[in-house]
């Protein structure tokens, strides 16, 4: 399966916002050793600053590029962004004490980081991207590598705001705890979860064995008992705060990742079910038709016949193409409903007892729906509402209405011995219709079913999107 691209753009700015955040967290607490204020409030805000002009130029300039293509403007807003930034951290360096040849060397050298990074990144793109390479995972390796490469000579190139407890961080803590995570996940979490307590217990203890050693060897060589109190130390962190914090969040994503795999399975079963419920539909209406073009075919000449056959080609059409989509234009439907209606009457036309007013609207009906929505009610007022014996009465009102369409059927009713085809009564098909109506237009959609000893009345509202 080809892997997905990823969003470097978010990535991006995700990690800027940590590298930064880190550095002006650790200013503030080591600030108290400024013996000055304005150093302490230069060298807290000269990052921020250098921040909110990447942001600016990472994620409001550019991207408006990206969307207008108007290069011009690109070039303003970035020497104008530049300048702002520039001149805010020069005010900042001179807080701290910086002199200007050192600001100028540091400043144009972010101004030349930025856009080596933005002029590799295309080039990656030029190079590695598909076609060249079947899928993503290579240059999503390469772009994430080059991000912590470009960051590092950031960190490097910043000395004048990044002091050493930024750089202990960034360099040793950060790496040691991603490390210990994964050890987690892979050696200790894998193996309890799947029940292989033994190999758990090695790899827990053996680590808690080797952090033991080295701090116990780097004690006796530097003659400092006192660093065996930061082993142990660094041991509870892990037993009591990184594993525990870590196998939290690797079970909660394990549930989410459940809980995708559960919804794509009922949406695959809800497809499954859909084109099931479609397949049943479909034969009914076929052999309906055929039947009727037998009766007219028998009764009638050849001209009747042959439109009868067209309409019966219609609506095969319709079945084989429009059927299986999930929305189409309600015009279509409407016409489908049509050559039906057509078809009916050339078979019942004769019947004395039976009495059919049909109004179906004229205008031009505008939105999507469902296909095989209208048409079950009134075939199943065909199917149940005419006797050959009694009278026997149907009428359909069909109308659109801003937004929405409105379906009305009413049939007589007649014992069951006296329907056309009594063998066929266990309306599998409206029940399919019901299903799709919830699946589809869940509450945007009435269905108001009425019966008595003499007549059925169906009405069926859905709102179009």
């Amino acid at each position: 399966m080809k892997s997905r691209r990823f969003v470097f753009r978010d990535i991006e700015w995700w990690i800027a916002t940590f590298v930064f955040l880190i550095i002006v967290l650790t200013n503030i607490v080591s600030g108290a050793n400024y013996d000055q204020i304005d150093k302490f409030f230069g060298s807290v805000f000269m990052p921020i600053v250098i921040y909110i002009g990447f942001y600016v130029i990472h994620l409001v300039i550019i991207p408006n590029y990206l969307a207008d293509k108007k290069v011009v403007r690109l070039i303003l807003f970035s020497i104008l962004c530049a300048v702002i930034t520039g001149a805010l951290s020069g005010v900042c360096a001179a807080g701290i004490g910086t002199d200007a040849e050192r600001f100028f060397r540091f400043y144009f050298s972010m101004l030349a980081l930025y856009p080596g990074y933005l002029l590799t990144a295309i080039l990656l793109k030029k190079m590695l991207l598909p076609p060249t390479f079947k899928d993503y995972h290579l240059y999503n390796g390469v772009r994430l590598l080059t991000i912590v490469i470009f960051a590092v000579i950031f960190l490097i190139a910043s000395q004048i705001f990044v002091n050493q407890g930024t750089l202990i961080i960034l360099f040793i803590v950060l790496p040691g705890v991603i490390f210990f995570v994964l050890y987690n996940y892979y050696l200790l979490y894998k193996n309890r979860q799947s029940g292989n307590i033994k190999a758990y217990r090695w790899f827990l203890w053996g680590l808690i064995s080797i952090i033991a050693l080295v701090f116990f060897i780097i004690a006796a060589e530097q003659h400092i008992p006192e660093i065996m109190l930061l082993g142990l130390g660094m041991i509870l962190l892990l037993i009591f705060v990184i594993f525990p914090l870590s196998n939290l969040i690797f079970k909660k994503y394990e549930d989410y990742i459940g809980k995708i795999d559960d919804l794509s399975l009922q949406v695959n079963q809800s497809s499954a079910n859909l084109s099931f419920l479609r397949s049943q539909i479909n034969p009914h209406f076929l052999f309906n038709a055929l039947n009727t073009l037998y009766g007219a075919a028998l009764m009638e000449g050849a001209e009747k016949t042959s439109d009868g056959i067209q309409k019966l080609g219609d609506m095969m059409r319709f079945m084989l193409h429009e059927n299986h989509m999930d929305k189409i234009p309600l015009n279509r439907e409407i016409d489908y409903l049509r050559n039906y209606l057509d078809l009916q009457m050339l078979r019942f036309k004769n019947e004395s007892n039976l009495e059919v007013e049909i109004k179906l609207t004229d205008d031009v009906c505008e939105g999507s729906i469902a296909p095989m929505l209208l048409i079950p009610y009134v075939e199943n007022a065909f199917k149940h509402g005419i006797s050959t014996k009694s009278k026997s009465w149907i009428k359909i009102n069909l109308r659109c209405l801003k937004g929405s369409v409105h379906l009305d059927v009413v049939n007589s009713i007649h014992p069951k011995k006296q329907t056309e085809d009594p063998r066929d009564e266990s309306g599998i098909g409206l029940e399919n219709v019901k299903n799709r109506l919830t699946y589809y237009y869940p509450d945007k959609h009435t269905l108001t079913i009425v019966a008595n000893d003499t007549e059925h009345f169906v009405h069926l509202g859905v709102q179009l999107s």
